[in-house]
């Protein structure tokens, strides 16, 4: 991947995203990711709502791997990545990391999965959409 496939997205953060302790409560880092790589579907031309209504299928996180590496604090403008590691016919591999300025924060990966949005079950992604990947990716 090259540095431009690399989607940014910033994120301030505010009181409902901080603990007891002032710091980004860690599982809010999730949210973090979750916006930037809604963004970067977008960005793409992937709208979640529309697709699932007209494919009748939908992403789902399946599994997730994260290292928290210093705190972020109340009002930090943090930049959230996201970018394509793996594309496979029924799940994609997302890098994501938070950053503040050059401070790499938080950092991990994220797979997301295609299912029947009625069932549940595991499907295939959509060739549409990994045309599109593979094109911008």
């Amino acid at each position: 991947m090259t540095a431009a496939s690399v989607f940014t997205w910033p994120i301030r953060v505010y009181w409902e995203d901080t603990d007891a302790g002032g710091i980004v409560f860690y599982a809010n880092y999730l949210k973090f990711f979750e916006r930037a790589r809604t963004e970067w579907l977008r960005a793409l031309g992937v709208n979640q709502g529309a697709l699932k209504e007209g494919s009748g299928g939908m992403f789902i996180v399946s599994e997730t791997s994260v290292r928290y590496l210093a705190p972020a604090r109340l009002d930090d403008e943090l930049i959230v990545t996201a970018q394509l590691e793996a594309a496979g016919r029924a799940s994609l591999i997302i890098a994501q990391q938070a950053r503040r300025g050059e401070t790499l924060l938080c950092a991990g990966t994220i797979r997301i999965g295609w299912v029947d949005a009625a069932t549940l079950r595991p499907g295939r992604i959509p060739d549409a959409i990994l045309d599109v990947l593979n094109q911008k990716a």
